[in-house]
């Protein structure tokens, strides 16, 4: 059951947050990497943009996650690291 963490956490941040990509890993059960690209995160600060993320999240960053690496990109940041 443990693998499909990242799956159902991948869901309700897209629902949130209307991705234009995103990837979520993690293979322990509370240990995750996530990787998302939204037009939310336009003209936010990094640490407002993972505040997004955790919001998005809610309870399960006490609950659940344990630790979550955050990676943010605008759509035009995304498609400069991506040429």
């Amino acid at each position: 059951i443990e693998c499909y963490k990242p799956l159902k956490y991948k869901k309700i941040i897209e629902a949130q947050l209307k991705c234009h990509f995103i990837k979520v890993s993690g293979d322990d059960g509370t240990h995750f990497d996530a990787v998302i690209v939204s037009d939310v995160f336009k003209g936010q600060t990094m640490i407002k943009q993972h505040q997004q993320v955790y919001l998005a999240l809610g309870s399960m960053m006490q609950n659940e996650i344990h630790a979550l690496s955050i990676k943010t990109y605008t759509p035009d940041e995304w498609s400069q690291i991506n040429k």
